[in-house]
């Protein structure tokens, strides 16, 4: 088994072994893996942190030892928490990192970071300040950043810089947590998913104070919440059909 490290600040997870293919996440700046598989010019990877999979370029990363993957594994993880930071190189190059990013092994790659991080579980009201750090964040499909994010991503992030785990996909966060069963007893931070015509869970978004949501739809935005659903003021609309909330966080 090799594994391996993200040395770069935002890179492709490709569902096939081509640039064309669909991008299924992004992998930030220290985030490390396993490699299940390896090619000419790419590599099939299981990510440390949620267990997903998905093909890398070989060109976007660096190979770790055993022994560094399970010593980074064991440490508390410590994230970049600007919208924007840098990174030092061994010759002074500067290498932009976003919101998020995993800097313990800066040491490892010989890299210098001397910005501002997070490594704290925070209680479950954080969330939505953390949420807020990505209003207007451009919607993505396969995106983690600020700079392009899908709505499970957005959720994930967010939990992710406030010290909890969630799993990449929507669906896959449904799973998680304990299920309410009506939307008065919900409180700011709790997960509400939705589903299409098929009863398949496809969106989700993070709960806010008097029946607003924040999720990524176009972009990151903010709107109400009601038993049917989301409620667009723009649209004058229902744009998602409320399935079930989630409490993640007790």
């Amino acid at each position: 088994m090799n594994y391996g490290i993200c040395n770069l600040s935002i890179v492709p997870l490709r569902a096939e072994t081509s640039d064309r293919s669909e991008l299924v996440s992004q992998l930030l700046y220290g985030e490390v893996f396993k490699v299940l598989e390896s090619r000419k010019k790419w590599s099939r990877i299981r990510l440390q942190f949620d267990g997903y999979e998905g093909w890398m370029d070989n060109k976007q990363f660096l190979t770790i030892s055993e022994e560094d993957y399970n010593r980074l594994k064991k440490e508390t993880p410590h994230y970049s928490a600007d919208l924007v930071d840098f990174i030092t190189s061994e010759e002074n190059q500067l290498l932009s990192i976003c919101l998020g990013s995993t800097i313990n092994a800066t040491a490892l790659l010989k890299h210098r970071f001397e910005g501002k991080s997070v490594s704290s579980i925070f209680p479950k009201a954080h969330l939505i300040e953390t949420a807020l750090l990505y209003l207007n964040a451009p919607y993505l499909w396969g995106g983690k950043t600020p700079f392009g994010i899908d709505c499970s991503g957005f959720t994930q992030m967010v939990y992710k810089l406030n010290g909890y785990k969630l799993l990449r996909d929507a669906s896959q966060q449904a799973t998680q947590g304990e299920p309410l069963s009506f939307i008065e007893e919900c409180e700011p931070g709790d997960l509400a998913f939705f589903d299409n015509t098929e009863g398949v869970i496809v969106h989700v978004g993070i709960v806010m104070n008097d029946n607003y949501i924040i999720h990524a739809h176009g972009k990151v935005r903010i709107d109400r919440i009601d038993h049917t659903g989301i409620f667009n003021y723009e649209k004058r609309t229902h744009t998602h059909k409320l399935r079930v909330i989630k409490r993640i966080i007790t």
